[in-house]
């Protein structure tokens, strides 16, 4: 357990504002409120969790709290605030990207080393940080799903020698992925992982961690090598597919952004992991494989289907980014056509992020003209037809964070917008900007379809 102040802190009781136009916006304090691609949503979906980097110092190194807000009334509480903090260039511990248990009341994060650990470990960066966790209740302290261990050699079997971050569960709670910087070999790019609760996990913690692509520095690569992986996202409940994007040496010497998938059988002993040693690079357990899907460029945080069948992810199209669907076991060269990609959408600002699957399958929310759009992709007549949720346009500020709610029924989203204190005063965040606020909207699905209304 750690050695932290946790509280449950009322942050004003601000009420959520009528809606207008479909959004409506939910939070209002000078506090920023990041999403940040995240599995923000309560396994109830009454409320979202957040941390509240860029309002006292730029990036993650300068969160100093994570926190929650009621769906239903925009109350804010704090769940998690460490002390002391340590903010500016050299920060700690630096708190973010924090997401819900789909299954338990807890809410993980990214979380750096305590002020205390600053002299050994040295202060927040993307290589020096571990996965916290806390329940989102605000009660008793937070602990660590992970070990980090650089000293060792070889590498505590089950720890890692980094950084992980965007630590997501699968939809049965049983696995959680994450993306990886390696501190002792940095000449490897980010990576990708996973972890699972273990009786062998090192160090006290619960989990054991292992990475999950054999990655090769790209000052050694080869054709068919793959420099960096990340981007990435469980597909389907069990997380038995792990979908990424991946940089390819091409046979040219170029090096493209492709998608590729590792398999991770329910099976899979994940102490057959090698954590690696000072000179010797971790890889994956026995029994993993991987898998390229498309030999064309792909972008974007990719997102798989609840029920496994179907990927998502960006290309260029028509001279923009648009979203692409392809079988979770088909490829761009398959000899069925129908396991090849099949673009989705045909937005004429292009897709610019956000991509997520409505629980059914039949829908995905995308980010486009500063807006909301959601696309119906259930095979038939209808597939393709866009809907706008949002206001959008240069007008309207732009959209970030996008998430569904775990029952499909809302969307929640930041923009940045002018907010005043107490006292009435406009105030700016710690990069001199509009602070990032909450701002909900529903899914027009009277039916239960998966479908939004006006697209029928």
């Amino acid at each position: 357990m750690l050695g932290a102040a946790t509280g449950f802190l009322l942050v004003g009781v601000s009420r959520a504002a009528d809606e207008v136009g479909g959004e409506w916006q939910l939070t209002f304090s000078p506090i920023s409120k990041l999403l940040d691609n995240n599995d923000n949503f309560s396994k109830d979906n009454r409320f979202l969790v957040f941390d509240t980097r860029d309002t006292v110092g730029t990036g993650i190194g300068n969160g100093t709290m994570i926190m929650k807000v009621s769906v239903s009334t925009g109350l804010e509480n704090v769940i998690y605030a460490p002390t002391p903090v340590l903010t500016g260039p050299q920060a700690a511990p630096g708190l973010g990207a924090a997401s819900y248990s789909p299954v338990e009341d807890l809410a993980v994060f990214i979380h750096g080393p305590f002020v205390s650990e600053t002299p050994v470990r040295g202060f927040y960066r993307t290589t020096n940080r571990l996965g916290g966790v806390v329940w989102a209740d605000g009660s008793g302290d937070a602990s660590f799903l992970d070990c980090r261990d650089v000293t060792n050699d070889p590498t505590l079997p089950g720890a890692h020698r980094g950084g992980t971050h965007r630590h997501e569960f699968t939809a049965d709670g049983k696995r959680i992925g994450f993306t990886y910087d390696d501190a002792l070999l940095t000449q490897y790019p980010r990576n990708i992982g996973y972890m699972v609760a273990h009786e062998k996990a090192p160090c006290g913690v619960g989990f054991y961690a292992a990475l999950l692509v054999p990655l090769t520095p790209p000052a050694q690569s080869r054709p068919g090598d793959i420099e960096r992986a990340a981007d990435d996202s469980w597909a389907g409940v069990k997380g038995l597919m792990r979908a990424f994007i991946g940089n390819v040496k091409e046979p040219n010497g170029t090096v493209m952004s492709s998608l590729f998938v590792v398999d991770i059988p329910e099976n899979v002993d994940i102490t057959t992991a090698d954590s690696g040693t000072k000179t010797r690079y971790p890889s994956p357990p026995k029994g993993t494989t991987i898998r390229r899907l498309t030999t064309t460029p792909a972008a974007g945080i990719v997102r798989g289907s609840l029920d496994g069948t179907r990927i998502a992810y960006c290309a260029t199209a028509d001279g923009v980014r648009q979203v692409f669907i392809i079988n979770s076991m088909g490829s761009d060269q398959h000899t069925d056509p129908a396991m090849r990609p099949v673009q989705a959408t045909r937005l004429e600002k292009g897709a610019s992020g956000g991509l997520r699957w409505h629980p059914s399958g039949n829908s995905i929310a995308v980010q486009s003209d500063n807006g909301i759009a959601v696309v119906c992709v259930k095979p038939g007549p209808l597939f393709g037809k866009a809907v706008w949720l949002t206001q959008h346009g240069a007008t309207v500020p732009a959209v970030e964070g996008l998430v569904w709610s775990r029952d499909g029924k809302l969307l929640a989203f930041n923009r940045r917008v002018p907010t005043y204190d107490s006292t009435g005063k406009l105030v700016k965040d710690a990069g001199g900007k509009d602070f990032r606020q909450i701002f909900l909207v529903r899914f027009p699905d009277q039916d239960g379809n998966g479908i939004a209304d006006p697209a029928e």
